[in-house]
Formats: C-alpha cells, sequence, structure tokens
C-alpha cells in the first residue's frame, strides 16, 4: 500500500503529516493570544468562522520557535476530533511512499521521542520524519486546546 504526506519545513529538518489528516494550508494570519497557555500554543484564529487554536510546531517538537516568514505557512490538521493549527516554515511538497519505504522510527530521531513518530523515510536523499499526529498532543495539552476553541466560540 501506499500513504501520502504533506512535506512541511521546521528548521532544517522535513517533517510529514498524512494528507487524510490535512484539512488545508493557509497563509499566515493573525493569532489571538491566549494567556496561561503553554508556551507552544500560540493562541486561536478565526478560519472562515471557525475558532482554531495554533501551535508552533518547532517549539512542540523542542526545535527553535518557527520565524513567520513570506514562506510560513499554517498547517491545519485533524487530530482526533480536533482541528489545530501547526506553524511550520515552510510547505515543500506532497510524496507518496510505499509503506515498505516507511522504517519504523528509533527511540530517538534529532532529540525527538519515537512516540511523536509514525516512522522515518528516505525521499529523494533526504530523511523525513513522519509525524504522529494524535501523540504529538499529551492528554492534558488537547483537553487545553479543546478549551481553548470552546472559550473563543462562547
Amino acid at each position: 500500500m501506499e500513504q501520502q504526506f504533506v512535506v512541511m519545513a521546521v528548521g532544517q529538518e522535513k517533517y510529514g503529516a498524512s494528507v487524510t489528516q490535512v484539512l488545508s494550508i493557509e497563509k499566515p494570519m493573525e493569532i489571538t493570544r491566549v494567556p496561561r497557555t503553554v508556551a507552544f500554543i500560540k493562541g486561536v484564529v478565526n478560519l472562515r468562522g471557525t475558532i482554531v487554536p495554533v501551535v508552533d510546531l518547532g517549539e512542540r517538537l523542542g526545535l527553535a520557535s518557527s520565524l513567520q516568514q513570506d514562506d510560513s505557512r499554517i498547517v491545519i490538521v485533524q487530530v482526533e476530533d480536533m482541528m489545530v493549527g501547526m506553524i511550520v516554515d515552510a510547505v515543500t511538497d506532497v510524496v507518496t511512499l510505499a509503506d515498505s519505504d516507511i522504517q519504523p522510527a528509533p527511540s530517538m530521531v534529532g532529540g525527538l521521542s519515537a512516540e511523536f513518530l509514525q516512522g522515518i523515510a528516505e525521499h529523494q536523499k533526504q530523511v523525513l520524519i513522519l509525524l504522529h499526529l494524535p501523540r504529538l498532543f499529551n492528554h492534558a495539552e488537547q483537553l487545553q486546546l479543546k478549551e481553548l476553541r470552546e472559550q473563543e466560540e462562547r
């Protein structure tokens, strides 16, 4: 079988998110800050009438914060029953990978715990780190993201 992934750049690394979870790719927009949230949660955006929490993927992964540049994007993903926007430095490609191209993630990849990862693959001589989006946010963080969305919808 084959799977497709949206390829996102965060710093020098390339990450993949399953196209089945990517709802849209948006240009940077005004983010409403929300107090008392963890540092990587940047706030919320109003996306065509829907309040969507936004996180900085670089910060969430323990890398440098993504700086808003011309190529920056907010990738809107479905994580279980919730929409989340992820700020990335760029969206570079959509790739199709055979299941046999995807290797299990080692226990650590670039300082990332394997629990966040679906696996790794080599694509065009570059390592692609495939994210397991439901594991990207622990239970407490998921609750905080849901609360943010509900607060802003009131």
